[in-house]
């Protein structure tokens, strides 16, 4: 996925001379996780820039640049930096639009790695996408594979409005796929159907794919049919695949790592239980992290849901 997300910069980059990328480290070093590696040296110090030790800066910077023409992907170092620039976001990039009644938009992307995985100390694991998920005029966009990664990255950069683009640090380098570099965005707003199944859906987003798919292996070998719903835009939702889904198999289970107490799985649970209530044959369970900040090192395995948590709740679902 991180070669993925660099192969998107370039390709845009070359396409589009508005399009400019800032933040801690990204020139020199090529990112945290080398997201950015070798954009510098393509593009110049120009176009690639690296900026101060100062989130709310960043977001700033990229709120004037993209109101006077430019087009900024801005990296957050890590979703846990990222609430000194939640000012500059929620009061400004989010409300462009609006408040200038159409005449200025604002077309940011901030990346940010989302998610535990590589038991750093805590502000490293967080995942706290619904909070972003509940600011009107914010896109919020997490991908689970490298060519998700590749094609929702350029369609995010295309977005005349901001995008949150999510970047599940399990994912940047745990599965290899070929990724074709010929600039073909996949759209912002749609779910991705990982897998088709009758007896019950699975709406998961980010690096859970990977839990939830290897447990519907386990479930085939009982004979239960999961359906795998990539969330992939987590706002908006496409709500439209999700209801579909759930009238033909009748059972919804939402897998995330957040923490369960408002999670986006409780927005998904309500929009089904408003406009598909009568196509459930039981109740929608949630599978998610637990109430409490990212537990440090070795517990953080257990805080990120596990292939057993997620079989055992489907089969629950199906017993009822």
């Amino acid at each position: 996925m991180v070669e993925a997300i660099a192969m998107a910069h370039g390709w845009e980059m070359q396409q589009d001379p508005d399009v400019v990328v800032i933040g801690q480290d990204v020139g020199a070093n090529g990112g945290v996780f080398r997201a950015t590696a070798g954009l510098q040296e393509r593009f110049g110090r120009q176009r690639v820039q690296d900026t101060p030790l100062a989130e709310a800066a960043i977001a700033g910077m990229s709120v004037g640049m993209a109101t006077h023409g430019l087009k900024p992907v801005a990296e957050i170092q890590f979703m846990g930096f990222l609430y000194p620039a939640l000012d500059q976001i929620v009061n400004h990039m989010s409300r462009m639009r609006h408040r200038t009644r159409g005449r200025l938009c604002c077309p940011v992307v901030i990346r940010t790695p989302h998610g535990g995985g590589i038991h750093a100390p805590e502000h490293h694991s967080e995942s706290t996408e619904t909070l972003l998920c509940h600011i009107p005029g914010l896109r919020v966009v997490c991908p689970s594979s490298p060519a998700r990664a590749y094609g929702l990255l350029l369609a995010a950069i295309r977005d005349p409005d901001p995008v949150m683009f999510l970047e599940p640090v399990r994912l940047y380098r745990a599965v290899r796929q070929e990724v074709h570099d010929d600039g073909r965005a996949l759209p912002l707003d749609a779910c991705f159907i990982l897998r088709e199944g009758t007896d019950v859906t699975i709406v998961t987003w980010g690096a859970m794919t990977i839990e939830t798919l290897r447990a519907v292996t386990e479930l085939d070998k009982e004979g239960i049919s999961a359906e795998v719903i990539d969330l992939a835009s987590l706002s908006p939702i496409d709500s439209a695949t999700i209801l579909a889904s759930v009238a033909k198999t009748g059972r919804l289970v939402i897998v995330h790592e957040a923490a369960r107490n408002v999670g986006l799985g409780a927005e998904i649970a309500a929009l089904v239980a408003e406009f598909g209530l009568y196509d459930l044959m039981a109740p929608i369970r949630r599978v998610t992290g637990y109430d409490t900040v990212m537990p440090l090192f070795k517990l953080e395995q257990d805080y990120i849901p596990s292939v057993g948590r997620i079989v055992a709740a489907v089969q629950l679902t199906l017993a009822d």
